[in-house]
């Protein structure tokens, strides 16, 4: 048996981890990288092996870093099964063909505009990729074995972080194979907590978060003074938001505040329609997250959903105070884009970022403090106030993954730290060395390790 990493190794994105045994080939995750151009350029090159020749593909979720590529994956030839759990192939319903459009509308834009070095720009996908993708997708509940060959099988377990996020754990003759995938957060108000997991011969463990600890401070303290002071001063609020999760935690929030009358009544807009969706898959998925059905559908229609483009236009042309959560959460692309355009000039407003910014995003200059972003060719300043709210994260921290770890009764042979900057990831290694007297290290990008 052997596992190549193909990305998530140095960078928090464009996770693709290559597990092999006796001729059978499990891809787990088919991500996407984004943030720096040379990351981002990794998407276009040729995929290091056969796309034909990969047997299976177990996703953790359905964050684009996670799943993004999959449509791109099956049209250079992959064939067989996508694993999943239920939530995360009826979330990958909404965010692949949306990623595909998405890509051809900034791939038409660039051409409009001419502000593209290529001729034309073409998109990496398209909507009709994203949309036949999810022919190959096979749902299974979590706690389930399922056989990959006569040798090799898996199961899913619930991992917190987002709906319907996985576990992945391996059996392959007697030895186990754990991917910890992206972990979520003990106690979080409305993801489940990230299952235990007793024992593994080998780890796979993510580390976003590895060098720090989230702020403790209650969310919902911190959005009231925000929303609070803005309109005082006559500003929006504007969230770029994940939108699968992010944006349902921030609903639920807001809408607790606004009960509570703990925030002036503003009108709240969710302006994403993958949002929007992403909000009834939340509401369907009941059994994925800790809210009752009613406390997700109260959740959820405590924003004006903004479906059509001239609507989420009207939003920048309104002189009223107002809350707009609108994706993507690392101001990467989308509606939110013309957003930050419109109101990151002005010092009434408040920028709020909930949550982590990967080296070389719009989002990560924001919150770094810069005086300018460039959004569709242009430099736009940054006068309005801008926040980070770190509470928000669905990763687990640093001391949250070491709380995780130690419910290991045997340490695993080896140990390998992914999913995280060089900083975060070597943090990681240190803690689980010298706190765990485990054998771990950091692999190298397209590093092959064997798991005799």
């Amino acid at each position: 048996m052997k596992l190549t990493f193909l990305g998530a190794v140095g960078t928090v994105t464009g996770s693709r981890f290559l597990l092999e045994d006796d001729g059978l080939r499990v891809l787990v995750d088919c991500g996407l990288f984004q943030g720096y151009k040379q990351l981002r350029l990794r998407n276009w090159a040729a995929f290091p092996v056969d796309p034909k020749s990969i047997d299976a593909v177990v996703l953790t979720h359905a964050h684009l870093d996670h799943s993004g590529y999959l449509p791109l994956l099956i049209k250079n030839g992959f064939g067989h099964k996508v694993w999943c759990t239920p939530a995360t192939r009826d979330l990958c319903a909404i965010l692949l063909p949306d990623s595909g459009y998405l890509l051809e509308r900034d791939a038409d834009f660039a051409a409009r505009h001419r502000f593209s070095k290529h001729r034309p720009p073409l998109p990496l996908y398209t909507r009709h990729d994203g949309v036949v993708a999810l022919d190959a997708f096979a749902p299974v509940a979590p706690g389930t074995w399922h056989n990959l060959s006569q040798d090799v099988r898996f199961r899913l377990h619930p991992a917190g972080h987002i709906l319907g996020a996985a576990i992945v754990e391996f059996n392959a003759h007697g030895r186990t194979v754990v991917f910890s995938g992206d972990l979520g957060r003990p106690g979080s108000a409305t993801m489940l907590d990230p299952t235990p997991v007793a024992r593994a011969d080998y780890l796979i463990v993510e580390s976003t978060y590895g060098d720090r600890t989230h702020d403790t401070t209650d969310p919902e303290d911190v959005l009231a003074q925000i929303v609070t002071r803005t309109a005082a001063r006559g500003g929006s609020v504007i969230i770029p938001s994940f939108a699968v999760g992010r944006a349902q935690t921030l609903l639920y929030h807001l809408e607790r505040l606004k009960a509570q009358a703990r925030i002036p009544d503003l009108s709240i807009f969710l302006d994403s329609p993958m949002a929007i969706d992403a909000s009834d898959v939340f509401c369907t998925h009941t059994d994925a997250h800790r809210l009752t059905a009613t406390q997700a559908r109260k959740a959820c229609h405590v924003a004006r959903y903004v479906n059509s483009p001239e609507e989420s236009k009207g939003l920048d042309q309104s002189p009223m105070p107002k809350v707009i959560i609108s994706a993507s959460g690392m101001a990467t692309g989308g509606r939110v884009l013309h957003h930050l355009n419109h109101y990151a000039p002005d010092p009434r407003n408040t920028i709020v970022f909930a949550g982590f910014q990967a080296g070389g995003t719009r989002g990560a200059s924001f919150v770094g403090g810069a005086d300018s972003v460039k959004i569709h060719g242009a430099y736009v300043p940054i006068r309005a106030e801008v926040v980070q709210l770190q509470m928000l994260s669905a990763h687990a921290d640093a001391n949250e993954i070491m709380a995780w770890l130690g419910h290991f009764e045997t340490p695993p042979r080896e140990t390998f730290v992914v999913h995280g900057e060089p900083a975060a990831s070597d943090a990681l290694r240190h803690r689980i060395d010298e706190e765990l007297g485990w054998s771990v290290r950091v692999p190298e990008f397209r590093e092959t390790a064997a798991l005799d």
